[in-house]
């Protein structure tokens, strides 16, 4: 277990079996919810169940018990959790021990007999090791086509629970209850081009606060919130970049107060492995300042630091035209980060396991898909793990998640020059070791 041929080494994926979505992400007396979208049965979707992991630190994941199953309303589809801090919603029955509330679709088609979406709850008292769903579930009846997806949070100013939710088409609404049981609709929201899993959250530029409403396809759109609506000042923005980062959540109830994301690494490929699918690796993210207003950065969390083994740094590498230069002969899990200095090149291509990641002007290609980098000469960082590749432009300004299976090779890292005067600078490797 955990050492299959395929099988990430530093992202988490289940024991065995499909998984999706992540969900109900929060932090909660010293440790990180990681549910995610688990069939329990086969390594295809289907029959979606709330799985469950735990992690100290963010890196090093433990899979315990599944959390909620199908039931007559439907299946278990992607949802929320948090802490009832005030035991507002009454499901607590220890002060110093306040529940874990959380909010999940019902996937009422796949009820017998079939019904609409609707949103339930659930709630534990023992450290999310149980779950006792709500009596008088749905919390939330059907308000329009497969509405699903609700990410809840409280509003400490307006003193409410809030959720958002995905209704249909590129359509989402805003909810609001005093006592996380009970809501009323107070917004509508349209990311365009993107569906489902929506989050929403604060954060601070140069002491401005901002509010981040965020869609699964890793479009997001910057404005203000009082508690009822979202007041958006930009168009839909595109920050992940690949095509395998989908259905990002972030973690409620931090304790140092960083707003940390995972993301379903969607569409990889892990031929007869016994899972199917892993997650990202966590990132923090935060706010730059552009010359277009502010944007979203996204950088992998520090908690990375404690995978290393070790670390070669090289201030200048000259690329030959057209001869390949080993970086690093052997090792399969990386952390790398470098400047790359184009010169007069036509391009510069680096070589992982045998797959090249072409740097052509300001495009990057990997496999069959084409990324479009904030310059020519970016700082990049790659995370490196058996199957995926998660790449880091500027900072963080621009992001894209792969998915990948090696091709053949001679060195695990090589990067070769089309034309003169290419160079990367600042080389960080480091060797990282697995988290299982």
């Amino acid at each position: 277990m955990y050492r299959e041929t395929h099988r990430p080494q530093f992202h988490f994926s289940p024991k065995t079996n499909w998984t999706n979505d992540p969900n109900g992400l929060v932090h909660f007396d010293g440790e990180y919810h990681l549910f995610f979208q688990h069939n329990p049965d086969q390594t295809v979707w289907g029959n979606m169940t709330w799985g469950h992991a735990v992690s100290p630190d963010l890196v090093h994941w433990s899979q315990l018990e599944h959390a909620l199953h199908p039931d007559a309303l439907g299946t278990i589809f992607s949802g929320s959790a948090m802490v009832d801090w005030d035991d507002r919603a009454g499901f607590g029955t220890d002060p110093q021990h306040p529940p874990l509330l959380a909010y999940y679709t019902a996937a009422g088609s796949f009820a017998d007999p079939p019904r609409p979406y609707t949103q339930c709850l659930a709630y534990s008292r023992d450290r999310g090791r149980t779950w006792t769903k709500y009596a008088d579930n749905p919390v939330l009846e059907h308000v329009a086509g497969d509405n699903r997806d609700p990410k809840v949070f409280f509003h400490a100013p307006s003193g409410h629970f809030v959720m958002p939710l995905y209704l249909e088409g590129n359509r989402y609404a805003l909810f609001r209850s005093p006592d996380g049981v009970t809501w009323q609709e107070t917004d509508s929201v349209e990311i365009a081009g993107n569906t489902e899993c929506p989050d929403l959250f604060p954060l601070s530029l140069a002491g401005e606060e901002h509010w981040v409403f965020w869609a699964a396809g890793g479009r997001y759109r910057i404005g203000t919130f009082d508690g009822r609506r979202f007041v958006p000042a930009t168009p839909a923005i595109d920050c992940e970049l690949g095509p395998n980062g989908y259905a990002a959540q972030t973690y409620s109830d931090m304790p140092d107060n960083r707003r940390v994301q995972i993301s379903w690494m969607a569409g990889g490929k892990y031929p007869e492995m016994p899972f199917n699918q892993q997650m990202s690796f966590p990132v923090c993210l935060t706010l730059a300042s552009t010359a277009d207003g502010p944007r979203l950065r996204r950088w992998p969390v520090h908690e990375i630091e404690g995978l290393i083994e070790t670390t070669e740094t090289t201030g200048h590498l000259a690329l030959d035209d057209g001869k390949a230069t080993t970086i690093r002969r052997e090792g399969r899990l990386f952390d790398l980060e470098f400047d790359l200095d184009p010169g007069s090149a036509q391009g510069v291509t680096l070589w992982i396991r045998g797959v090249p990641m072409a740097f052509e002007g300001d495009v990057l290609r990997f496999r069959d898909r084409r990324v479009q980098m904030p310059s020519s000469a970016p700082s990049v960082r790659l995370l490196i793990d058996l199957t995926s590749v998660e790449v880091f432009l500027d900072g963080g300004i621009a992001s894209a998640s792969f998915c990948f299976l090696p091709d053949a090779y001679i060195d695990t890292l090589s990067v070769r020059a089309n034309g003169s005067g290419a160079a990367l600078r600042n080389i960080r490797l480091s060797a990282l070791k697995g988290i299982w």
